[in-house]
C-alpha cells in the first residue's frame, strides 16, 4: 500500500482518513481540493494535470479524492490501493453540515484563500447540496471503477461504517 486513493462522497471523511493514513504509512498526503483550487474566487489550477502527473510519479502518496474528471484516470491508473468510504447519507450529511457551519462561522481560510460564506449555503454547489445530490452518482461511479477490469490490479478496501474504517486504520 504505497499509492493510495481515499474515495467517497463529500463529507465522508476522506481528508481526515487520508491524512491519518499518510502519517501511519509515512507517505506524503495530498489534498485534492488544495491542488485543484489555486486562488481567490475558487479559481481552478491550470497546471492540475501536470502537478498530479508529477506527484503520482513518486513511489508513495495518499490522495483524498476520486479525482476531478480531467485527472481521474491518471489517479486510478497510478494508484495501487483504493479506500472507499461508502457511508449512507445519514452519516455524511450531519458531518458536512457541521463542517460547513463551523467554516462559515469562523470564516476559515480554505484552498487558495477562499472561504465558505453564509450566502453560499443557498447555492447549488455548496458542499451540503453537493453531498446530497451527488451521493448516488458518486457511489455508482466508484462501484463501476472498482469492478472495471482496467483497475483490477487495485486493492480495494470498501467500508460502509465509520467503525469498520477506524478498526482497519488501527490495524494498518
Amino acid at each position: 500500500m504505497n499509492r493510495v486513493l481515499v474515495v467517497g462522497v463529500t463529507g465522508a471523511g476522506k481528508s481526515t482518513l487520508a491524512r491519518a493514513l499518510g502519517e501511519r504509512l509515512r507517505l506524503p498526503y495530498h489534498e485534492m481540493d488544495a491542488l485543484y483550487f489555486d486562488g481567490p474566487g475558487w479559481t481552478v489550477n491550470p497546471r492540475l494535470a501536470q502537478d498530479l502527473a508529477r506527484l503520482t510519479a513518486e513511489p508513495g502518496w495518499v490522495v483524498d479524492s476520486l479525482g476531478y474528471p480531467e485527472v481521474r484516470d491518471l489517479l486510478w491508473t497510478r494508484a495501487d490501493t483504493v479506500v472507499w468510504l461508502d457511508y449512507p447519507r445519514r452519516t455524511v450529511l450531519p458531518r458536512v453540515l457541521r463542517r460547513s457551519f463551523a467554516r462559515s462561522l469562523r470564516r476559515t481560510p480554505l484552498y487558495g484563500g477562499n472561504r465558505e460564506r453564509w450566502r453560499d449555503w443557498l447555492t447549488a454547489d455548496h458542499p451540503a447540496w453537493s453531498s446530497w445530490r451527488g451521493h448516488q452518482a458518486r457511489h455508482r461511479e466508484i462501484a463501476r471503477r472498482t469492478a472495471d477490469p482496467a483497475f483490477a490490479p487495485l486493492r480495494v478496501h470498501h467500508f460502509t461504517r465509520p467503525a469498520a474504517t477506524a478498526a482497519w486504520l488501527a490495524a494498518a
